[in-house]
């Protein structure tokens, strides 16, 4: 569908708030971030929630960058695995962290229950109504994604931003008081 794809891979990411923002790490996740137009998060489902790491990399996406948010307007796919049964709560996590996040969450999502069946040798998925069900998931992100593109400003444009000049919020929300 032309979309250009990039994959951030976790290993070696810090607990948020443990090091400076400015670690290498930190600012590949960040970079990619404010490249990508939309977003896959998929989290395998541990203890019935997305794992840490998972919740770790989402932390360290900041809600803003000066006046700027990286998240706000942009689309976002959710999926999860499952070594168990089928169960839908680390992508109602995400969900509601995407959301939070102001990014357009796709209504479809993806849970593959008892992951460790549906992938062979290679780690390719096998054919089944669960990879269809991926397939489609990332279609209608794409979908998403061309359609409100062009209009990412106009959607998330807020009457209250607005309202309040950059300079008017900084002095409102940083007291050094406090």
């Amino acid at each position: 569908m032309g979309g250009e794809t990039r994959i951030f891979n976790p290993v070696g990411l810090p607990l948020p708030d443990s090091v400076p923002d400015s670690d290498a790490k930190v600012q590949e996740l960040r970079d990619l971030v404010q490249w990508a137009d939309g977003m896959v998060w998929v989290s395998p489902e541990r203890h019935g929630a997305m794992t840490g790491i998972m919740k770790a990399q989402i932390d360290w996406i900041p809600l803003s960058l000066g006046a700027v948010r990286p998240t706000q307007g942009k689309t976002l796919a959710v999926m999860e695995v499952s070594g168990g049964s089928q169960s839908f709560n680390a992508v109602n996590q995400m969900r509601l962290l995407g959301r939070w996040m102001r990014m357009l969450t796709i209504p479809n999502q993806s849970s593959v229950p008892k992951a460790f069946l549906e992938f062979d040798e290679a780690g390719r998925m096998k054919p089944s109504s669960y990879y269809d069900r991926v397939v489609d998931v990332i279609e209608e992100l794409m979908k998403f994604t061309l359609l409100t593109r062009g209009v990412r400003d106009y959607l998330v444009d807020r009457y209250s931003e607005r309202k309040e000049s950059a300079e008017e919020l900084s002095k409102r929300v940083n007291q050094r008081s406090i």
